[in-house]
């Protein structure tokens, strides 16, 4: 090799080195590069580990399948640790969701394999794993609280038999003398012969049920 040829290979060597290195499929993702020179790394990406959930989420319940139910057939699979059904805080009624624990990940697992898209009472259960990364603090605050629906008869009972000063009760009775004249003007715009009965009552309260202001 001449003179000549080697100055050639030595400007072209300095060339190459001059430009910057394309990225190469190895390297091109790299996270970070050393201070002191050598290959890149890349941040290891840590997957969700759903192999260590043991919280379900259930969706899609049908009326009338609510936590007795819900546990006495989810038992089946294992042992269940805490169970809940998203209701009214009103009325009570179910929200048709819920959330339940087992106490082992791999029972999670399977009933989430076994459960998901079963039709039960014409409803596709809808069963998937909530990784614990996921799971709100707050999923279990009440999750042992029995619901009790509220007796709207005795509700009616105790304010209808409530005790009420003059100006309450005399406000009561119009109220109903009104409703009784509305209801008789529509009978008689229908053309209805009929004789609507006098509404047998005292216009004045009761002694047991007047409240005085004490003086």
């Amino acid at each position: 090799m001449g003179v000549k040829a080697k100055k050639a290979m030595k400007k072209s060597l300095k060339k190459a080195s001059a430009q910057p290195a394309l990225p190469n499929s190895k390297t091109e993702d790299v996270d970070f590069l050393p201070l002191e020179g050598g290959p890149g790394h890349k941040i290891p990406v840590e997957k969700p580990s759903e192999s260590a959930s043991t919280v379900l989420y259930i969706g899609r319940l049908p009326h009338g399948f609510y936590e007795k139910e819900i546990e006495g057939y989810f038992s089946q699979f294992g042992t269940i640790k805490r169970l809940r059904i998203a209701r009214n805080k009103r009325t009570g009624k179910s929200k048709h969701f819920g959330f339940i624990q087992f106490e082992s990940p791999e029972v999670a697992k399977i009933v989430a394999e076994t459960m998901h898209n079963y039709l039960l009472f014409e409803h596709l259960l809808q069963v998937h794993l909530i990784t614990p990364e996921h799971v709100h603090p707050k999923i279990w605050k009440g999750f042992n609280y029995q619901y009790k629906p509220l007796d709207r008869v005795q509700v009616q009972r105790k304010n209808h038999n409530k005790e009420r000063t003059l100006e309450e009760h005399k406000k009561l009775v119009e109220g109903i003398m009104k409703r009784d004249k509305k209801r008789r003007k529509k009978i008689e715009e229908a053309g209805i012969d009929y004789e609507c009965p006098d509404i047998v009552g005292e216009t004045q309260a009761m002694p047991k049920k007047i409240r005085f202001d004490e003086e």
